[in-house]
Protein backbone atom coordinates (compact mmCIF):
# COMPACT_ATOMS: atom_id res chain seq x y z
CA UNK A 1 0.00 0.00 0.00
CA UNK A 2 1.18 3.07 -0.91
CA UNK A 3 0.68 6.77 0.68
CA UNK A 4 -1.43 9.48 -1.09
CA UNK A 5 -3.83 12.16 -0.59
CA UNK A 6 -6.88 12.01 -1.77
CA UNK A 7 -9.99 14.97 -1.68
CA UNK A 8 -7.81 16.26 1.25
CA UNK A 9 -7.55 12.82 3.16
CA UNK A 10 -4.20 10.57 3.77
CA UNK A 11 -5.29 7.31 2.24
CA UNK A 12 -3.11 3.98 1.17
CA UNK A 13 -3.89 2.72 -2.37
CA UNK A 14 -3.08 -0.66 -3.68
CA UNK A 15 -0.64 0.04 -6.80
CA UNK A 16 -1.86 -3.51 -8.34
CA UNK A 17 -5.86 -3.27 -7.30
CA UNK A 18 -6.61 0.06 -6.58
CA UNK A 19 -8.05 -0.30 -3.22
CA UNK A 20 -8.14 2.61 -0.67
CA UNK A 21 -8.01 2.54 2.78
CA UNK A 22 -8.48 5.63 4.68
CA UNK A 23 -5.78 6.19 7.19
CA UNK A 24 -6.59 6.81 11.18
CA UNK A 25 -5.64 9.86 12.53
CA UNK A 26 -3.38 8.58 15.04
CA UNK A 27 -2.07 5.84 12.58
CA UNK A 28 -0.99 8.65 10.25
CA UNK A 29 2.69 7.94 10.92
CA UNK A 30 4.31 6.65 7.61
CA UNK A 31 7.57 6.31 6.59
CA UNK A 32 10.04 4.84 3.82
CA UNK A 33 11.74 2.02 4.46
CA UNK A 34 13.81 1.50 1.19
CA UNK A 35 14.43 4.45 -1.30
CA UNK A 36 15.63 2.88 -4.93
CA UNK A 37 18.73 5.06 -6.69
CA UNK A 38 19.71 4.34 -10.06
CA UNK A 39 23.03 4.63 -11.27
CA UNK A 40 24.90 4.60 -14.76
CA UNK A 41 24.63 0.62 -14.92
CA UNK A 42 21.16 0.53 -14.66
CA UNK A 43 19.63 2.85 -17.55
CA UNK A 44 18.49 1.11 -20.73
CA UNK A 45 20.64 -0.09 -23.24
CA UNK A 46 18.86 0.10 -27.17
CA UNK A 47 20.18 -1.88 -29.93
CA UNK A 48 18.95 -0.75 -33.09
CA UNK A 49 18.19 -3.25 -35.84
CA UNK A 50 20.13 -1.28 -39.08
CA UNK A 51 23.03 0.29 -36.32
CA UNK A 52 25.47 -2.15 -34.36
CA UNK A 53 27.15 -0.25 -31.53
CA UNK A 54 30.93 -0.88 -32.19
CA UNK A 55 31.50 -1.54 -28.67
CA UNK A 56 29.24 -5.27 -29.00
CA UNK A 57 31.52 -8.06 -28.51
CA UNK A 58 31.87 -10.74 -31.73
CA UNK A 59 32.01 -14.50 -31.59
CA UNK A 60 34.11 -16.01 -34.49
CA UNK A 61 33.44 -20.25 -35.45
CA UNK A 62 32.36 -20.33 -31.65
CA UNK A 63 28.28 -20.11 -32.17
CA UNK A 64 26.62 -20.34 -35.77
CA UNK A 65 23.56 -18.74 -36.79
CA UNK A 66 20.36 -20.99 -37.12
CA UNK A 67 19.23 -19.29 -39.98
CA UNK A 68 21.94 -18.84 -42.51
CA UNK A 69 24.60 -20.96 -40.63
CA UNK A 70 27.23 -17.90 -40.45
CA UNK A 71 30.29 -18.56 -37.69
CA UNK A 72 30.09 -14.78 -36.69
CA UNK A 73 27.76 -12.79 -34.69
CA UNK A 74 27.98 -10.09 -31.75
CA UNK A 75 26.50 -11.39 -28.23
CA UNK A 76 25.51 -9.62 -25.21
CA UNK A 77 23.75 -10.39 -21.96
CA UNK A 78 20.79 -9.26 -20.12
CA UNK A 79 18.89 -10.13 -16.88
CA UNK A 80 15.64 -10.73 -18.03
CA UNK A 81 14.72 -13.13 -15.56
CA UNK A 82 14.82 -12.84 -11.50
CA UNK A 83 17.60 -11.63 -9.51
CA UNK A 84 18.49 -15.12 -8.72
CA UNK A 85 18.67 -16.63 -11.98
CA UNK A 86 21.26 -16.51 -14.68
CA UNK A 87 21.12 -13.39 -17.15
CA UNK A 88 20.24 -14.28 -20.92
CA UNK A 89 22.79 -14.38 -23.51
CA UNK A 90 21.41 -12.90 -26.86
CA UNK A 91 23.43 -13.10 -30.57
CA UNK A 92 22.63 -11.09 -33.39
CA UNK A 93 24.10 -12.91 -36.96
CA UNK A 94 26.55 -10.16 -38.27
CA UNK A 95 25.54 -11.78 -42.12
CA UNK A 96 21.70 -11.84 -41.92
CA UNK A 97 20.83 -9.90 -38.77
CA UNK A 98 19.16 -12.61 -36.70
CA UNK A 99 18.86 -12.00 -33.33
CA UNK A 100 17.81 -14.99 -30.96
CA UNK A 101 18.89 -15.99 -27.18
CA UNK A 102 20.18 -18.51 -24.81
CA UNK A 103 18.93 -19.35 -21.21
CA UNK A 104 22.05 -20.51 -19.45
Amino acid sequence: MKPKKIDGKDVYVCPKCGYTEEVEPKKNEYKIVNKIKHGEKDKLIIVDENKIPETLPKLKDVVYCPKCGNNEVYYWTMQTRAADEPPTRFYKCTKCGYVWREYE
